[in-house]
């Protein structure tokens, strides 16, 4: 298995001694609490006034305005957790290195708020998404059979962490990813699964000639309207209702698109579907039309804690989202643009928050 440096390092060796070991399997036992202790200590302000100065349970109770009781399990448990620490001489506490990074770190914000409001009761169906194939967690919010068509009827603060976290770790990349698509000169550009026009919009802006359609499901494009409506350049972005999922819906054969470009698209589908989905685009691929993939590839990146990010961002996939998609090991995707008869041609690594570009051309051999 291709794995980048550091993340080759993190998995495979058991670097935990016994001690260390039996603390991490209570952390995992207890990991419910523990999430939802360390939520409560940002929302309710005590992260952020033991980051300013040291404070005693009698001041935090006071400036928090909450129950002493409540204070004090949350201190306590936050202790165990490693988010605080405490001056036994003064009972003051103070916040860790783990406290301000959960308190200060933009990716770890948008994960909490992503996964309390998105996932968390959702999660209590795992087992059983895992065994049918379906995301059994999503009828938490209502019947629908992937999240997808669900996003126009969630409720306003799940929308707001959903996009949160889809823009999040999109936008840190999209400068660097419109220099590549760009140094192609391209006059049209096919943007699948192009959401709510973010990075549509940000092409039209890069240059005032490119047209830009986008190929989504129905309501995204309702909602894409919406976001770029009356917005310069929104004018030559256009849409094309299109179902990735039948297998007999085909992209619009009259575009001549340039470059083909799927963001953080693949990774909603299976294997089986990705290989439908990149066989259909190869059918509306001219000789020189790139299709361009950005993925953020488990295996691809420069530090461990991203990839342990992306690995349990596919469990929202296997439960909330569509119950059979993943954050693809970048060796499987490779695997499928080959089939598809697709060759690579350029790959582009390390791209905002650890993003791949495959850069990919029809293989003539």
């Amino acid at each position: 298995m291709n794995l980048f440096p550091d993340i080759r390092k993190a998995y495979s060796k058991d670097h935990l001694n016994a001690r260390e070991a039996q603390r991490l399997a209570e952390f995992i036992a207890f990991g419910p609490m523990v999430f939802q202790t360390s939520r409560l200590m940002i929302k309710f302000g005590l992260l952020e006034m033991l980051r300013n100065k040291p404070m005693t349970l009698e001041e935090l109770t006071a400036e928090a305005k909450l129950p002493e009781y409540a204070v004090k399990v949350l201190l306590e448990a936050s202790l165990s957790i490693g988010t605080i620490i405490i001056d036994p001489d003064t009972d003051r506490y103070s916040i860790s290195k783990v406290g301000w990074f959960l308190l200060n770190d933009p990716a770890t914000r948008v994960n909490v708020d992503f996964n309390h409001d998105v996932n968390y009761e959702g999660f209590f169906r795992m087992e059983e998404s895992l065994l049918e194939g379906r995301p059994a967690g999503l009828e938490h919010f209502g019947n629908w059979p992937t999240i997808y068509e669900a996003l126009s009827s969630l409720p306003p603060k799940v929308q707001e962490s959903w996009f949160g976290f889809d823009h999040f770790y999109s936008d840190s990349s999209f400068e660097e990813a419109l220099e590549i698509l760009f140094s192609y000169h391209p006059s049209r550009i096919v943007d699948v699964g192009g959401n709510t026009g973010r990075f549509a919009m940000r092409c039209v802006g890069y240059n005032p000639d490119v047209k830009v359609t986008i190929v989504d499901l129905p309501q995204q494009l309702g909602l894409m309207r919406e976001a770029t409506q009356g917005k310069p350049g929104a004018e030559r972005i256009s849409g094309c209702p299109m179902n990735m999922l039948n297998p007999e819906s085909e992209f619009p054969g009259d575009i001549n698109p340039d470059i083909i470009w799927m963001s953080q698209f693949l990774d909603c589908f299976s294997e089986s579907e990705i290989l439908s989905i990149l066989q259909r685009a190869v059918r509306m691929m001219k000789p020189d039309t790139r299709l361009c993939i950005m993925e953020t590839f488990w295996d691809r990146q420069q530090f461990e804690p991203a990839s342990f990010c992306l690995t349990m961002t596919s469990l929202y996939f296997a439960v909330m989202a569509n119950g059979n998609s993943k954050m693809y090991h970048s060796d499987d995707m490779i695997r499928l643009i080959d089939k598809a008869g697709l060759k690579v041609e350029e790959v582009h690594d390390r791209l905002g928050q650890g993003h791949t570009i495959l850069v990919c051309k029809i293989n003539n051999k």
